[in-house]
């Protein structure tokens, strides 16, 4: 080979490598600004707890998966269940901000304790559509109930379920957790209409949503009561009913007891004049409201056109937000409300233990 022909290869084989350097450096480049750029088709879905509550597992993470999927094809929902642990959700918040995800719809199981959270987050860029419970921190939407009504609602089903015995009638109240706001929404309600239509609160309790908990502290009431101490009791949620339910059973005691989610199982109780009333907040408008304020914030619009109103929370103002609105379920409007919606068939509710219940009822 000559001198000539050796530069030429030389020169040639000079171009190669540096094209060859440039690409991985472009390839190595891409990575890194994709990465800083977050996961654009992911949205983060973190519910609180499976234990004290059916709902989540069957009904908020389905719809809300759903949701996304109509609304975003190429979208996908990274989920994690707090199973009832503060710390254990802190964990999953962190990790799905570590993958790059830039909106995180959180349920909340404490809070009171999500500022720091959520604060960072938002230093990050990333978005917190806080779901069911108004999380605190500088989130940039809010999909509930309103929380009050609720209360209120449970209270007023309470008072007609006593009828012409509620002016002389003690109550006992279960509340859920103090560090859950929601809770404290729906105790504000209820004391509102109970406060004067019934002759007094005469024991009042957290049972921290949690049936065990809520099982020891009716328990403790009937103990320091006696079994005629009291004429109904207000439940927080059904979960809490279900096991305050048994425990007047066992101790021969029946008073109306109410709740709240609209749970199977509640209404089965409710068909077998078990339990008087729950509350149904229809899971499906307002998970595909989550889903579509999540969506929105992912693809930057404004979210004003889902959100039909501002709440403020304990640390921020003017969070855009929807709130739909809860109805009182009784044995009387069963089929024009958890069955007419398409929550439960009939068939789901009338098994062969509550067939003969069923058909009393009017149930098919």
């Amino acid at each position: 080979m000559n001198a000539m022909m050796r530069r030429a290869v030389i020169a040639t084989a000079a171009v190669s490598m540096a094209l060859s350097m440039a690409a991985c450096g472009k390839a190595g480049s891409d990575k890194k600004d994709s990465a800083a750029s977050g996961d654009t088709k992911s949205i983060g879905l973190l519910l609180p707890e499976n234990a004290s509550s059916t709902r989540y597992e069957s009904f908020d993470r389905p719809f809300i998966e759903a949701k996304v999927k109509a609304l975003c094809a190429d979208c996908k929902v990274l989920y994690n269940n707090a199973e009832g642990s503060a710390a254990k959700q802190k964990q999953q918040f962190d990790t799905l901000i570590a993958q790059g995800v830039k909106v995180i719809v959180l349920d909340a199981f404490d809070a009171t304790s999500t500022q720091s959270w959520v604060k960072e987050a938002a230093a990050k860029g990333v978005k917190v559509v806080a779901y069911d419970r108004l999380a605190t921190g500088p989130v940039a939407a809010y999909a509930s109930f309103d929380n009050e009504k609720v209360g209120e609602l449970q209270g007023q089903a309470l008072v007609d379920a006593l009828g012409a015995q509620a002016a002389d009638a003690n109550v006992v109240m279960i509340n859920g957790d103090d560090a859950d706001p929601n809770a404290g929404q729906f105790k504000a309600g209820a004391h509102k209409v109970l406060d004067g239509k019934v002759k007094k609160v005469v024991y009042e309790q957290s049972g921290e949503w949690k049936p065990t908990v809520a099982g020891q502290k009716i328990g403790a009431a009937i103990t320091q009561l006696g079994k005629d101490g009291f004429q109904a009791v207000y439940s927080a949620n059904d979960g809490m009913a279900g096991a305050i339910i048994t425990q007047l059973q066992g101790a021969g005691i029946k008073v109306p007891v109410g709740g709240q989610d609209a749970g199977l199982d509640a209404i089965q109780r409710i068909v077998n004049g078990d339990q008087a009333y729950t509350i149904y907040k229809a899971y499906k408008p307002l998970a595909d409201s989550a889903a579509e304020l999540a969506v929105d914030l992912l693809q930057g619009k404004d979210v004003k056109s889902v959100a039909t109103g501002t709440v403020d929370s304990a640390t921020d103002k003017g969070i855009p937000a929807k709130l739909l609105d809860p109805k009182v379920v009784t044995k009387a409007n069963i089929s024009d409300t958890v069955i007419a919606d398409g929550l439960y068939k009939a068939a789901d509710i009338c098994t062969a233990d509550y067939a003969a219940a069923c058909a009393t009822a009017g149930l098919k």
